[in-house]
């Protein structure tokens, strides 16, 4: 039985259908981590598509208001979160910047580019969660420099663990549009995925860093 609200129901099958996100569960992927997955996702791929594209952005502007009210800045992370969070920001009519994983070598060595003002209310927008690191980096970059940082929202999270529990240590809340469990319902639902691959994909979720394919 379906259980999806409207938005999980339609980010997922759209994510399936230009391939943003491939599901391969006896045939896994290759993360820089080194973890086997049955799933990889590019969000950047959205970008291609403008109906989706404005989709996103306007139920990511939504998302940010139902949850955090008013706001001052949007500030993306480098590099997939910035044209997401560039779209947000001109939906809502606010200031944008972004946060690099490092400082430059260069220049003015900047990490986070754009004006920042203390005291700030700022959302900050990704486009996936995976284990959380790389977006608490920036959380915690703008929070140095004297921003509230009140949340982050994303496009897709993967909901593991690892992510839950690196977000409460942050004291960040974490709001997606769709996560990894509504997204394998959907596939199964439209038949992206065997319904014999279910199983198989919920048990990645649980413990990845060391599942491998039933062969």
């Amino acid at each position: 039985m379906n259980n999806l609200n409207e938005v999980e129901q339609k980010v997922a099958e759209s994510l399936l259908q230009i391939k943003a996100i491939k599901l391969q569960p006896k045939n896994p992927f290759t993360w820089a981590s080194g973890w086997k997955s049955p799933i990889y996702c590019d969000n950047r791929i959205t970008l291609s598509y403008p109906a989706i594209r404005t989709y996103i952005r306007q139920k990511l502007s939504k998302l940010i208001q139902e949850e955090f009210g008013s706001v001052d800045m949007i500030s993306g992370v480098a590099t997939a979160g910035i044209p997401q969070g560039v779209l947000v920001a001109q939906d809502l009519g606010l200031p944008f910047s972004y946060v690099r994983s490092s400082a430059k070598d260069h220049g003015r060595q900047n990490m986070i580019e754009g004006e920042i003002v203390s005291g700030q209310r700022v959302v900050v927008v990704e486009d996936l969660v995976s284990t959380g690191k790389s977006s608490l980096i920036a959380v915690k970059a703008l929070r140095e420099v004297g921003c509230n940082v009140v949340g982050l929202v994303s496009i897709f999270t993967y909901g593991l663990d690892e992510a839950t529990k690196n977000f409460a240590d942050a004291k960040c809340t974490l709001h997606s549009l769709c996560d990894y469990n509504s997204l394998i319902q959907v596939a199964a639902e439209n038949g992206f995925i065997f319904e014999e691959d279910v199983e198989l994909l919920k048990d990645w979720r649980k413990n990845p860093s060391t599942w491998s394919p039933i062969v």
